[in-house]
């Protein structure tokens, strides 16, 4: 239990440091993402504790992990979410803003199960289904960008 209430409080400080490791240490960097969308064409935003706005859930693929194996966890890592169907693979994404080798690999979601939703903590601090007319002001612009090529037939960019 101490180490958990030591992981909550240095976990600021940790999560920059691991992204920088990586960014040194390893070649290219990939990255997944889910849109989830209900029955009501609602998509489940995500609000982190490191980083300004709302986001998609996602994060890195694990080493000798798949992206759809790496999806599935974030998922439920991070919103309480299991999948019950498969997903759809939207796109493979260059993420220049993030590093030189960084992809994101984006997965659609409509099949789903959450019993219970997520509680917030260290890393996930709010979160949500919103209605595409109701996005928090805050919502990135790369998810802004995702959802209007899923829902308005906007053509899908190489870069994230």
């Amino acid at each position: 239990m101490a180490f958990q209430s030591l992981r909550y409080a240095f976990w600021p400080v940790l999560r920059p440091l691991l992204h920088l490791y990586r960014r040194v240490c390893h070649g290219t960097t990939t990255g997944v993402r889910a849109m989830v969308i209900d029955g009501t064409n609602r998509v489940f935003l995500i609000k982190h504790s490191y980083v300004a706005g709302w986001h998609l859930p996602g994060g890195g693929v694990d080493k000798g992990e798949t992206a759809g194996t790496a999806m599935a966890r974030e998922l439920l890592e991070e919103a309480n979410i299991k999948l019950a169907g498969e997903p759809k693979l939207h796109g493979i994404f260059f993420n220049n803003r993030e590093s030189r080798r960084d992809h994101v690999v984006l997965y659609i979601v409509r099949d789903f199960v959450q019993e219970t939703p997520p509680v917030p903590d260290y890393e996930i601090i709010a979160h949500g289904f919103f209605a595409l007319d109701a996005l928090p002001e805050d919502t990135s612009r790369a998810t802004r960008a995702r959802l209007a090529e899923v829902f308005n037939g906007v053509a899908v960019s190489e870069l994230w």
